[in-house]
């Protein structure tokens, strides 16, 4: 009990510092790559201080899986320099079991770093965008052209050539109504088209029904008009970035892009990537066991240098396998969790080959 006592003790402080350190230099990173834009567009050093505190939760929540990496490798080659391991392992303790607690530590920081980024992280962040959007004057316009909307499952299509959204209107309209069957039922041409309380009013209408093989001209069917209530929100251009969404926002944004018939590989790759990037901290203790005790000399040198490559390795590979789900060369799912398994697998060999 001593021995992990004194083990966790060492490991928490090293931990810690680390984490402030990486923490800082990510905040500086953003802060260094936005600077000239705020001097050129003269943003007050306070709302300046104001954004990199919304950052703040982010850079810890992209910070975590560094410093607990750092810190477990660090802990555990300084044990080997200082044959304090030699102990450990002539009293009959595996590598494994000694390294065991850290384990449980990392199961439950991941978990903890889940609910952070569920719950705090993801608005801090949407805050400091919209923020620093604001203030550079990169605010997105809602207003949206050549639209394609799919409603009812497809079986009402919605084509508008430019939609205003301050009006909510829609301009030179195109509406297809499809059976269940996705026969073609009519086509409602109009003007424009009003969004009033709960349903859209069109103006300059005129409806061709096809029938018997012909296409005739009637007059508008109010069944079909009844039928015209999908939201004013649907047509603008309101790409949200899944990243800035909790797990709720972004289930309800996904079903939103798949009733509206819109690509939606990217958005649930994101998505699963919120529970995915959580075990990072359970694969990086393995790892930094695996890493730990390749050299006796420059200990931090050599245990920061391995940190940062497969942290990068890690992120590169991410990156590729997220791009790949992006274009639907991979499903999503295998996109946002193959980073994972990877190097799981590759923690285990580490493993094996440890020196114990």
């Amino acid at each position: 009990m001593k021995l992990v006592v004194y083990m966790l003790k060492k490991f928490f402080g090293i931990f810690l510092g680390s984490l402030l350190f990486f923490i800082l230099v990510l905040m500086l990173t953003d802060l260094l790559m936005n600077l000239w834009s705020y001097i050129s567009k003269s943003v007050p050093s306070k709302t300046v201080g104001h954004i990199m505190l919304l950052y703040l939760p982010k850079t810890v929540w992209y910070a975590l899986p560094i410093a607990m990496l750092f810190a477990t490798a660090y802990m555990l080659s300084d044990f080997y320099a200082r044959n304090e391991l030699l102990a450990v392992f002539a009293s009959g303790v595996s590598l494994f079991k000694f390294a065991a607690p850290l384990l449980i530590v990392a199961v439950f920081m991941s978990f903890g770093m889940f609910f952070l980024e569920n719950n705090l992280v993801v608005k801090t962040f949407a805050k400091k965008e919209a923020l620093q959007k604001k203030v550079l004057k990169t605010e997105k316009n809602m207003n949206n052209d050549n639209i394609v909307i799919m409603a009812e499952g497809g079986r009402i299509i919605y084509q508008a050539e430019y939609y205003d959204d301050s009006l909510k209107r829609l301009f030179t309209v195109y509406i297809m109504f499809r059976d269940e069957n996705k026969n073609l039922q009519a086509i409602i041409v109009a003007d424009n088209a009003s969004y009033q309380t709960d349903h859209w009013v069109l103006s300059g209408a005129t409806q061709y029904s096809y029938e018997d093989g012909n296409v005739k001209i009637k007059g508008l069917d109010q069944e079909l008009i009844k039928r015209l209530t999908e939201s004013p929100e649907t047509f603008r251009n309101n790409t949200i970035s899944v990243e800035t969404v909790n797990t709720e926002e972004a289930r309800a944004y996904i079903r939103h892009l798949e009733k509206a018939g819109l690509p939606s590989s990217e958005a649930k790759s994101v998505y699963y990537k919120k529970f995915s990037f959580p075990f990072v901290l359970v694969i990086v203790v393995f790892l930094a066991v695996g890493l730990s005790g390749k050299t006796r000399k420059n200990v931090l040198i050599i245990s920061l240098f391995l940190s940062i490559l497969s942290v990068v390795l890690f992120y590169v590979t991410q990156m590729i396998t997220m791009l790949m789900a992006k274009f639907g060369t991979i499903p999503p799912l295998f996109g946002a969790w193959f980073p994972v398994f990877l190097f799981i697998v590759i923690s285990i060999v580490l493993l094996k080959y440890a020196r114990t």
